[in-house]
């Protein structure tokens, strides 16, 4: 019977733990070369890692970036609250005999599409991750 619980417990944990970390859904990235020897690249991150794999990263490595990249953060940030207020919107879509590209968010999401003879590449990320990092990255600049 105590056997059973602690089963019971641990599953309840693994669930709980897996049901945190894909709260804020995945990150897809996949890359198809179409050539010879191309390579074909697929992977799905849980969003919620990224913001905290980002604590782990020293301070004073987030002190590299330059001038014009910190005057950038809280454009980035207002934008990234902006698209939170939109489900379904295509802000680029070229389509042409050779390529289509498309950027768009869809349900709290940031799509980027790439097709072209040589390449595919579709990304998947989600807008709440967008702000979370570069508010990360934001917060972690030195004052002037």
């Amino acid at each position: 019977m105590i056997l059973a619980k602690l089963a019971l417990g641990a599953v309840g944990t693994l669930a709980f733990a897996t049901v945190y970390t894909f709260r804020e859904g995945t990150i897809r990235v996949s890359v198809d070369e179409h050539r010879a020897g191309g390579s074909h690249v697929h992977f799905w991150v849980p969003a919620a890692l990224v913001p905290t794999v980002l604590h782990f990263v020293p301070q004073d490595a987030m002190h590299n970036m330059d001038a014009e990249s910190r005057q950038a953060l809280p454009i980035v940030i207002a934008v990234a609250d902006e698209l939170q207020k939109y489900n379904d919107v295509e802000f680029v879509s070229v389509d042409s005999d050779k390529e289509h590209v498309k950027v768009a968010v869809h349900q709290g999401k940031v799509y980027v599409d790439v097709q072209d003879e040589e390449n595919d590449v579709h990304v998947a990320v989600p807008v709440s991750t967008i702000r979370d990092v570069v508010q990360n990255l934001a917060d972690r600049q030195p004052t002037q």
